[in-house]
């Protein structure tokens, strides 16, 4: 059996992606990140997400992207947009956007592959449905799976590691859809850019997930403050 590191936040897309994973037949290592975000409540989803989906092994791996600052998850100064459009969250980076956070997670989960000795990694990254994130688009990941493959042992020696985006063209629906059919546990995940005991519903994140939910015809199984 092949291994796969996933990426793992807790959220919708992770966690459907990590389904995806499974059901094409990789061992999991799960890694979730403690990188100085808002809250942990998206950490206390992973954990028990990875445990539904079976993960060998689940590592948080801590980091505090809040030293630099830059990013409203990071940033308790800058106010995390509520209430807008789909229009308006793809007008231009928002402030959602953690500085170059894909890069850095990627070089970690890259590290960890190596040690593991796996094959694959795996991200729920969409570039379709999504905030205008530079580091979720295709031409990104494409160039950071050769850079991946240029400077590891594993890739000079013949054993590439391969990058793995399955839901980078599906809309929310479709991320939606696809977690059903993968069995995916759509009632532990968190997506919400906010803490708390339930979803806000405002944010640009749980907007686009109520979208998503909405437009694939079924209830969204987490609960919202507002709808």
């Amino acid at each position: 059996m092949a291994r796969a590191v996933v990426l793992l936040s807790g959220g919708l897309d992770s966690t459907v992606s990590a389904a995806i994973a499974r059901d094409e037949g990789h061992e999991l290592y799960a890694l979730s990140f403690d990188y100085g975000q808002r809250h942990k409540r998206e950490l206390e989803s992973a954990s028990r997400v990875a445990k539904a989906l079976r993960a060998r092994d689940h590592k948080v791996f801590s980091l505090n992207l809040a030293q630099f600052g830059g990013s409203a998850l990071t940033d308790e100064s800058i106010g995390v947009p509520t209430g807008r459009e789909e229009s308006q969250m793809g007008a231009d980076i928002p402030v959602t956007y953690v500085p170059a956070r894909n890069t850095v997670f990627l070089s970690v989960a890259l590290a960890y592959a190596e040690v593991q000795e796996a094959q694959f990694i795996y991200i729920g990254a969409n570039a379709l449905d999504y905030s205008g994130y530079p580091d979720c688009r295709p031409e990104y990941f494409a160039a950071f799976e050769r850079m991946a493959n240029l400077a590891t042992k594993r890739g000079v020696e013949g054993h590439p590691i391969h990058l793995k985006t399955p839901l980078l063209h599906m809309t929310k629906a479709d991320i939606v859809r696809a977690g059903l059919r993968h069995k995916a546990p759509l009632e532990l995940t968190w997506s919400c850019y906010q803490g708390g005991a339930v979803a806000c519903g405002a944010c640009d994140s749980c907007l686009l997930r109520l979208k998503g939910f909405k437009e694939a015809g079924v209830t969204d199984p987490v609960p919202y403050a507002t709808n």
